[in-house]
C-alpha cells in the first residue's frame, strides 16, 4: 500500500502527466452541453447566411471543384476560372465550403499527427489558414459578419468551459451550467476583446509602415525619406513579428487566463505572452502532448459514435421485414467511420418521406455535433490545464490557486481549511485529557516535504 501511494505521488509530481486528466474533464456533461449549444449556434448562423450563395463550384472527376481549390492550387487562374464558370457553374455558401474543406484538413492533420508526420500536420494547418485568407479576401463582408458571430459565441461558451475546467482542476469542484455562463457573460468584454486587441495592435503598427510606403511616392524626396526612416520600419516590423509569434503560440492561454485569474483583456495578453517567451520549449512540449493525447481521444469518441450509429442502423434493418425499403427511404446510406452521416437525396423523396428523412438527418447531425462539441470541450479544457502548469513553472504559483467569487470562496472554503486542523485535535485532546503542550512534546510534528514538482 505504501509503495502504491509513493508511486502515485511521484506520478502526480510530474507536471505534464496532469494533461492526461483532460479527457475526463472534457466529457463532463455541463461542458459538453455548452460546447454542443455553441457548435449548433455557429452552424445555424452559417446555414442561414449560406442562403446567399456566392462560391462558384464546377463538377470534375473527383466531385465538385470550388474556387477555393483553384485559389490553393493555381491562384493566378482564379479570376479566369470565376469568369468562365459563372454561366455553367453552380453556387455554394461560404460556410458550407469552409466546413467541408476544414473537416478534410482537420482529419488530414489528425492522421499525420498520429503517424508523427510533422510536415503533413504543418501542410494541413497552413491550408486552413490559406482558406481563411481566401474567405476574407474574396468574401470579406460575409467573413467579417460570420467571424464576429463566431467570436461572440466562442467568448461566452469558451469562457464558461474554461471556468469550469479551472475550478475542477484547481479545487476539484464542478460548478453548474448557469454559474459558468454567468461568469463568462460577466467577463464577456475580456474574452471578446483579447483576440481583437492583438489584431488592433498589428494594424496600428503596420499603419506606420504603410505611411512610410506612401511617403516613398513623393517626387524627389520620397526615396530619401524611406532611407532615413527604414530603421524605424524594421523596428516596427520586428514588433509585429513578436506579436504574431506570441499570438500564434499564446492565443490558447488567453481564455484560461481570464477564467483562472479573473484577468482583463490586456492582462490576459501579457500573461500568455510572458509564459510563451519565458519557457517556449516547455510550452511547446505541453502543447504537443495535449495534441497527441487529444487526437487519440478524438479517435475513440468518433469510433464510439460510429459504433452507436452502426448498431442502430443494423438493428433497424434486422427488424424491418422485406428489402428494408422503408428504412432506406429515410436513412439511405450505412454509416462509416470516415463519414458518419450522408445527406439524403432530397429530389428523389416525396413529401412525407422528405419530412421523415429530415428528422432522421437532424438526429444524425446531432451525433456529429456532439463529436465536434467534444473537440471544443477538450481544446478549452486542455489549454486551461496547460495555463495552470505554465503559471506554476514561470510564476511558481500553486496549481490550486484560482480566483473564486464570494459565493464560492466564502464560508465553505474556510470550513474546508479549518476542519482538519482544529476540530479533530480538540476532540482528541478532550478525550485523552492531556494538555496541548504535553502532546506536542511527546509527539513531534512532522516536517513538510519540501520537494517541488518536476517535469
Amino acid at each position: 500500500m505504501a509503495d502504491e501511494k509513493e508511486s502515485s505521488g511521484l506520478f502526480d509530481s510530474i507536471l505534464f502527466s496532469k494533461v492526461f486528466k483532460t479527457f475526463r474533464m472534457a466529457i463532463q456533461p455541463s461542458k459538453m452541453m455548452i460546447a454542443f449549444l455553441a457548435v449548433a449556434a455557429i452552424c445555424v448562423a452559417g446555414w442561414l447566411m449560406d442562403f446567399n450563395k456566392t462560391v462558384i463550384t464546377t463538377p470534375n472527376t473527383q466531385g465538385q471543384e470550388t474556387e477555393l481549390h483553384i485559389y490553393l492550387t493555381t491562384p493566378d487562374l482564379l479570376q479566369s476560372y470565376i469568369e468562365n464558370a459563372k454561366e455553367n457553374g453552380d453556387l455554394r455558401g461560404v460556410f458550407s465550403t469552409l466546413w467541408h474543406f476544414g473537416a478534410m484538413k482537420f482529419h488530414g492533420a489528425l492522421y499525420s499527427l498520429l503517424r508523427l508526420n510533422i510536415q503533413g500536420v504543418a501542410e494541413n494547418v497552413i491550408g486552413c489558414f490559406k482558406a481563411l485568407i481566401w474567405a476574407f479576401k474574396y468574401h470579406y463582408i460575409y467573413s467579417i459578419i460570420f467571424a464576429v458571430i463566431t467570436l461572440v459565441v466562442i467568448s461566452v461558451a469558451g469562457g464558461a468551459i474554461c471556468r469550469i475546467a479551472a475550478l475542477q482542476f484547481a479545487r476539484d469542484e464542478k460548478p453548474g451550467l448557469t454559474e459558468a455562463l454567468r461568469f463568462s457573460t460577466k467577463k464577456f468584454t475580456s474574452f471578446f476583446t483579447a483576440p481583437l486587441a492583438l489584431v488592433g495592435i498589428i494594424i496600428f503598427i503596420g499603419f506606420f509602415i504603410f505611411l512610410l510606403g506612401l511617403a516613398g511616392n513623393i517626387p524627389w524626396a520620397g526615396k530619401p525619406i524611406m532611407v532615413i526612416f527604414l530603421l524605424l520600419a524594421l523596428i516596427a516590423s520586428g514588433l509585429i513579428t513578436i506579436v504574431l509569434i506570441g499570438t500564434f503560440a499564446g492565443f490558447n492561454l488567453m481564455f484560461p487566463a481570464v477564467a483562472y485569474d479573473n484577468s482583463d483583456c490586456f492582462d490576459a495578453i501579457s500573461r500568455s505572452f510572458s509564459y510563451v517567451f519565458a519557457k517556449p520549449w516547455r510550452m511547446g512540449f505541453y502543447t504537443v502532448i495535449a495534441a497527441i493525447y487529444g487526437a487519440i481521444c478524438y479517435m475513440f469518441v468518433r469510433f464510439f459514435a460510429f459504433v452507436l450509429l452502426w448498431v442502430t442502423n443494423s438493428s433497424l434493418r434486422l427488424g424491418i421485414l422485406g428489402d428494408n425499403s422503408k428504412l432506406t427511404e429515410i436513412w439511405q446510406d450505412d454509416p462509416t467511420f470516415t463519414q458518419l452521416v450522408v445527406q439524403p437525396n432530397w429530389p428523389a423523396l416525396t413529401g412525407l418521406e422528405s419530412f421523415a428523412a429530415f428528422l432522421v438527418y437532424l438526429l444524425l447531425l446531432a451525433i456529429v455535433v456532439l463529436v465536434i462539441a467534444f473537440i471544443v470541450s477538450f481544446y478549452f479544457s486542455a489549454n486551461t490545464i496547460i495555463y495552470s502548469l505554465m503559471r506554476k513553472a514561470v510564476d511558481n504559483t500553486a496549481l490550486e490557486d484560482v480566483y473564486v467569487t464570494s459565493e464560492q470562496g466564502g464560508p465553505r472554503d474556510s470550513l474546508r481549511r479549518t476542519e482538519p486542523t482544529t476540530t479533530e485535535p480538540e476532540k482528541d485532546q478532550s478525550e485523552s485529557g492531556t494538555e496541548p503542550e504535553a502532546q506536542s512534546q511527546s509527539e513531534p510534528k512532522e516536517q513538510p516535504d519540501s520537494s517541488s514538482s518536476t517535469d
